[in-house]
């Protein structure tokens, strides 16, 4: 027998998600606290995000009593809904920074990739779980491949290389898991190693090049593309391992790394928290990532396996990518790193990804034992 049951839901996923919130809260308080404040200053960058979590952890409560299973009848229709959002944004979109990744609604900015990639996560399970028998088929495979690849080229003409890696990760785990061939997986990459240096020639932009240079030797453009990869390095080398304390620390606090508080804000936790910070970050999302796995494990179906390995799929990378940037094992390229970065919509579609697994837990069978 399947119902519907609160008696299932995991207060742990909830709690971890809301922990890493507030460490993010805490972060951003420090990183967008004006030069020379006196006392406690809460600034609109930490009311939004505390405001946007909230909204959140209630969506993520709401989404439990949706029945998961809906995803066979609309699990298209959402993903076109993505589809539509990433196409109108580059033509609707505001432009900043050389990108149209955002819809300005005055109140508040949404990032179209963000709900693109939770829309992706819906549709390709919804084709891996209707194709599951046949995914060994190549053509099959190859169509996988088309569905994840559609809104990554979308978002790459954003542009946002960075998002459009997120896709790619989320294909190969997603189909991986679902049971496609390493025959298949390896034929594609021989085309795609013959397309590379046709692909550089034509698609990437001089920024890029510059990052790329910058990631090499930012020496060599050190008031320029290098100037963030630089102080960046400075910043998570001198926290040592307490840090120099919240609030206090001389980058930080001195503005020499932009946009700390989005794509750098590891940067902060690193100076100001240290060694003993950071692992702080990464044991809340250890926390988080194995109660995720714990959803796909005890799901009695396909499709809420699937939608369990996407979430954790996108949350595990964006969050390697983010730090990777920080501590230049990658070249830099814009990407948050969820639960702490701001980002009001990336915020809202990670609670709500959230709560489709809760509903993955909430509607499984009855009978089955509870656990841990």
């Amino acid at each position: 027998m399947t119902g519907y049951s609160w008696r299932h839901f995991d207060p742990l996923l909830l709690v971890a998600a809301l922990a890493l919130t507030a460490y993010g809260a805490l972060v951003i308080y420090s990183a967008s606290l004006p030069r020379g404040a006196e006392g406690f200053v809460l600034s609109s960058e930490v009311q939004r995000h505390i405001g946007f979590a909230a909204v959140g952890a209630l969506l993520m409560i709401a989404m439990t009593r949706v029945d998961y299973r809906l995803i066979d009848a609309l699990g298209w229709l959402a993903y076109g809904f993505g589809i539509v959002v990433l196409i109108a944004v580059l033509f609707l979109g505001s432009e900043e920074f050389g990108s149209r990744r955002w819809f300005d609604l005055g109140f508040t900015v949404v990032q179209a990739s963000e709900i693109g990639k939770l829309m992706t996560i819906i549709g390709l399970a919804k084709f891996l779980t209707d194709y599951r028998d046949r995914l060994q088929e190549f053509r099959v495979f190859g169509a996988s491949l088309l569905i994840t690849a559609l809104p990554a080229a979308l978002v790459f003409l954003e542009p946002d290389a960075g998002s459009a890696i997120v896709f790619v990760a989320l294909w190969l785990v997603m189909t991986a898991f679902a049971g496609a061939r390493l025959r298949h997986y390896l034929i594609l990459l021989a085309i795609g190693l013959c397309l590379i240096p046709v692909g550089l020639a034509a698609n990437v932009q001089d920024y890029q090049r510059d990052r790329i240079r910058a990631f090499i030797d930012p020496t060599s453009d050190p008031q320029g593309a290098g100037f963030n990869v630089i102080q960046a390095e400075t910043s998570v080398g001198s926290g040592g391992l307490w840090g120099q304390g919240l609030t206090q620390g001389t980058q930080t606090q001195l503005d020499f790394v932009r946009i700390q508080t989005t794509d750098f804000i590891f940067t902060v936790i690193g100076e100001e928290l240290g060694f003993v910070g950071a692992m702080v970050l990464f044991g809340l999302m250890i926390l988080l990532l194995f109660r995720i796995l714990r959803v796909a494990s005890r799901s009695p179906e396909p499709l809420g396996q699937l939608l369990a390995v996407g979430m954790l799929t996108m949350i595990a990378v964006q969050a390697f990518i983010n730090v990777a940037i920080n501590i230049r094992l990658l070249p830099v390229t814009g990407i948050p790193l969820p639960f702490i970065s701001i980002g009001n919509s990336s915020l809202l579609m990670l609670f709500v990804g959230l709560g489709l697994l809760q509903s993955v837990l909430a509607w499984r069978e009855d009978h089955r034992p509870r656990g841990a």
